[in-house]
């Protein structure tokens, strides 16, 4: 994706001013939202972060976020700044992003809500952010010091083992990302690249492998534009191998899928 460089901005963090103001830079002012609010969020999202937490424990983790909100298209952590803060995604949409020396700018995985970003916060020897992340519209999430989090990690260690759980996702993500640039056409990498999220990532229902994913985020691991893989889901979609809805695919052959589109 040839995007000029962004200039930098401020990170929206917990460390920035007024956070709920206004005037903080790229601040969405947010009205305060009582825990319960929160807490009636998280079980309609059930994060896997929060996973083997009891209702209680899961209040305690809750209770020492913040809620801060970001503007659609503001960087919230910086590539190669100190991984200060680990982040859970309320509202809105974020992706991942990382410049290249000559300042490109690559768009990588996408953020949805529910899901936890920053994750480099939980380890034990300081580091920095791998890559950086932006919200895509405008957002809301909940955000941990990198001390708070590691203390309630320490607490409750099914933390950490969520946390591995959603990094063995993204590495999911590129291995059909990184084995898709294999394939010859557009078709077999779309192709290629629902059934291995499907295998990966995918949650087995009545009638085949549920994945929640949107066309931009297919478009962008296949490496087809955002038309073509529109217009293979609904060629898919009429032949009876998929069937789309808002966010989410059915994949009802991963098997007649890679056949039919070679």
């Amino acid at each position: 994706m040839k995007n000029s460089p962004q200039p930098a901005r401020p990170s929206v963090t917990a460390p920035v001013k007024a956070v709920n103001s206004s005037s903080a830079p790229h601040a969405v002012a947010l009205p305060s939202v009582p825990s319960s609010g929160i807490l009636r969020t998280l079980q309609n999202l059930r994060p896997r972060f929060l996973e083997g937490l009891s209702p209680s424990e899961i209040e305690l983790v809750v209770a020492a976020a913040k809620q801060v909100g970001a503007v659609g298209n503001s960087v919230i952590t910086h590539q190669d700044r100190p991984a200060e803060h680990l982040y859970l995604l309320l509202t809105g949409r974020a992706r991942y992003f990382s410049l290249t020396e000559t300042g490109r700018k690559v768009i990588l995985l996408w953020i949805p809500p529910g899901q936890i970003f920053g994750g480099t916060a939980l380890l034990t020897a300081s580091s920095t952010y791998l890559v950086s992340a932006e919200a895509a519209k405008n957002s809301s999430m909940l955000v941990w010091d990198r001390a708070k989090i590691r203390s309630l990690a320490t607490r409750y260690p099914r933390l950490v083992e969520n946390a591995y759980s959603e990094a063995y996702n993204y590495l999911v993500a590129y291995r059909a990302a990184h084995l898709s640039m294999i394939c010859d056409t557009g078709p077999e990498r779309l192709a290629y690249v629902l059934t291995s999220l499907a295998s990966g990532m995918g949650e087995k229902v009545a009638d085949g492998v549920e994945l929640k994913i949107r066309n931009e985020e297919l478009a962008n691991e296949a490496n087809v534009t955002l038309f073509t893989a529109s217009r293979l889901l609904s060629q898919w979609q009429r032949r009876g191998m998929v069937v789309k809805s808002r966010g989410k695919i059915l994949l009802r052959s991963p098997e007649l899928l890679l056949r039919h589109s070679t």
